[in-house]
């Protein structure tokens, strides 16, 4: 079978194997089942068959929408084509060095280049532009930007009560009573001065 080089090893494709197992195995079948659909990841199963319909092998694939190029448009399909290069790598096939198929190692390699972002602590500035932004009527705006930060418990609490209904009906100078409750560490202090 033709074989793709990626990083020094010899992979398979699943055309490939495909067109093997549909040489060699004329009266056994390839079956897919989904077995988890969201809007955004997907499970499938791929399930080979002998011609007396007894189960010979099986893969399972998982992806997720947008975690490489392809998977921003095609997560369901590429998910099946992995799928079927695991079950067909089962009962032997491409399997000279790995059951992951050319296919599989190219998408996890796409993958890493799409990893998330780490989370950064939320700045004592940071923290003050969202209590602004809280006094300016811009709530959800702050509660959407939450995510990207590392919070601490007293920070959240902060947040918490005033994105309540009572605070924010204070307005901007509710807002601005409570940032001069905020400690100021002393390392800001001196570097404003």
């Amino acid at each position: 079978m033709k074989t793709i080089n990626i990083h020094g090893k010899q992979y398979v494709e699943v055309k490939e194997r495909i067109k093997y197992f549909r040489e060699n195995f004329k009266d056994w079948s390839l079956t897919s089942e989904v077995i988890d659909l969201t809007e955004d990841r997907c499970v499938i199963k791929a399930t080979i068959s002998n011609e007396k319909s007894r189960v010979i092998a099986s893969g399972i694939a998982y992806e997720s929408k947008g975690s490489s190029y392809i998977n921003k448009t095609s997560f369901i399909e590429n998910c099946e084509t992995s799928a079927w290069g695991r079950a067909l790598a089962n009962i032997g096939i491409g399997l000279d060095v790995a059951i992951a198929s050319a296919d599989e190692v190219l998408n996890a390699k796409a993958q890493d280049k799409f990893k998330k972002p780490k989370i950064e602590k939320l700045t004592d500035d940071k923290f003050s532009a969202m209590i602004v932004a809280i006094g300016e009527g811009k709530g959800n705006t702050v509660r959407e930007r939450l995510c990207k930060y590392k919070i601490s418990k007293k920070q959240q609490a902060k947040i918490d009560e005033l994105l309540s209904d009572k605070k924010v009906e204070n307005g901007v100078l509710g807002i601005i009573d409570e940032l001069n409750s905020i400690e100021v560490p002393t390392e800001i202090k001196k570097s404003n001065n």
